[in-house]
């Protein structure tokens, strides 16, 4: 059953059908071993299997975000990016574990416990969608979808060596995404290859009625030119980025852009000025959305509900301090604090000027080149409790993806090789907006030159 789900999607659907397909990621996902997923569909139908991380909205599952305060709820809609996946064919396995409410770097936020990362169960897959990512570097499902807030699909696919997409903002529908921060926050994919990837875009993408923010803009052949190679295309270094990378890191970098140039891509060093305050800028926007998006969780509409609320201030005071995990609530005051009377200008509003900033920093340099390169994450997966006491040193892991998402482009993580623990290592890939299917391009030949997706962790189901 896993040698079936080694193989890439197009593949697998030629030597078995869609039941046996169904079965055998059933099988894998019912034994798993690294907490990947939260719930289980065992009445799953016959189609292409998938896992969908659980702040994604389904009808036949409950959604939980990882949350005691939402640990009982099942959606009584499907998310716009699930009912265009079950219109293709595709069979949600399972929902995937998560940070609470997105909110973290490691999925070891999760109120139901971390999901280990299956190249060494003793670090972190991750987050927030680690899961997800887990799920399929670990071969219990060919491909799953994930959310992206500040590097969450691409941070943890790096962790767990697989391919992580964050799509341009508003190329696919946030319609049945719970929101943490809805100026911020997209649909993301996980899987092995950057094929598989390009189909599942292609599959989600396009213009939503129910959602104001997704775009009109055509949904393209994603994977076309998968095999037309880089000869003649601008890579950019992001010198601010990685001026002060060193060790391992830098190394596999390196060695990424000698594959690049092995294909006849022009690599030149770039200059984005302000990318040095995303992470600062990313804190302080996100944080301030979610706690205006959180407030709806309130006791008396859904999820949970104190027993110890006589009065209705009790009833908000104890159901949320009752519901909401240590991180959640520590976001959602930073969050409070940075938009309270005085400091909104000195903190969001600032912040959002300097977003603005970024925007054209980034435009810029798209005027010169076609893509810009970084590292995916500064380091490899970190150990598990390794840095749950210090908050600003796990918000520091998204400091290569947080600015695709401030900026809205969007980006790519490829598997770049290994680190001498043998943890993965990864290569970020980013395009203008829109610029999905040349991030394709760039993706699936450095794929095929190097072959890291083949590795595959060892584990016993």
């Amino acid at each position: 059953m896993t040698d079936l789900l080694n193989l890439p999607w197009h593949e697998a659907r030629e030597h078995a059908s869609p039941r046996e397909l169904v079965n055998a990621s059933l099988a894998a996902s019912r034994n798993d071993p690294l907490n990947a997923f939260l719930n289980i569909n065992d009445n799953a139908p016959p189609g292409h299997p998938i896992a969908i991380k659980d702040n994604i909205v389904t009808t036949d599952l409950p959604t939980t975000c990882a949350s005691r305060i939402l640990a009982n709820f099942v959606s009584p809609f499907d998310a716009t990016a699930v009912t265009r996946l079950r219109a293709a064919g595709a069979s949600i396995i399972g929902k995937t574990n998560l940070d609470e409410f997105a909110m973290g770097s490691s999925t070891e936020h999760s109120a139901f416990g971390p999901t280990r990362n299956p190249w060494d169960p003793s670090r972190v897959a991750g987050g927030s969608s680690g899961g997800s990512a887990a799920a399929v570097a670990a071969r219990m499902v060919p491909a799953a979808l994930g959310s992206e807030t500040g590097g969450s699909v691409r941070q943890p696919a790096a962790f767990c060596g697989v391919v992580g997409l964050k799509p341009t903002y508003g190329r696919v529908s946030r319609w049945g995404l719970v929101a943490f921060a809805s100026g911020l926050d997209q649909i993301g994919i996980v899987t092995k290859t950057v094929r598989e990837c390009a189909e599942l875009l292609g599959t989600i993408a396009g213009a939503d009625a129910m959602d104001s923010t997704s775009s009109p803009h055509p949904v393209d052949d994603y994977a076309a030119d998968l095999d037309a190679g880089v000869r003649g295309l601008r890579f950019g270094v992001v010198r601010e980025a990685v001026e002060k990378l060193e060790g391992e890191v830098r190394a596999n970098f390196e060695e990424a852009l000698v594959v690049l140039r092995g294909g006849g891509a022009v690599i030149e060093d770039v200059s984005v000025p302000t990318i040095g305050y995303a992470i600062a800028i990313y804190y302080i926007v996100a944080n301030a959305e979610a706690s205006a998006n959180l407030a709806r969780f309130d006791g008396v509409r859904y999820g949970h509900r104190s027993k110890e609320s006589p009065t209705l201030s009790d009833l908000y005071f104890h159901s949320r301090g009752e519901g909401f995990g240590a991180e959640v609530k520590r976001r959602i005051m930073l969050g409070t604090f940075a938009l309270s009377s005085g400091y909104y200008d000195a903190y969001y509003g600032r912040a959002q000027s300097v977003r603005a900033r970024m925007r054209h920093d980034f435009g810029e340099a798209f005027r010169s080149f076609d893509y810009l390169v970084t590292p995916t994450t500064p380091e490899p997966a970190f150990p598990i409790g390794a840095k749950t006491s210090d908050p600003l040193s796990m918000y520091l892991s998204d400091v290569f993806t947080a600015p695709a998402n401030l900026v809205g482009i969007p980006a790519l993580a490829v598997p770049s090789g290994f680190s001498k623990e043998g943890l993965p290592l990864s290569l970020q890939i980013m395009g203008p907006h829109f610029s999905e299917r040349a991030l394709f391009r760039a993706g699936g030949f450095f794929e095929r030159e190097t072959g890291w997706w083949r590795r595959r962790p060892t584990l016993t189901y």
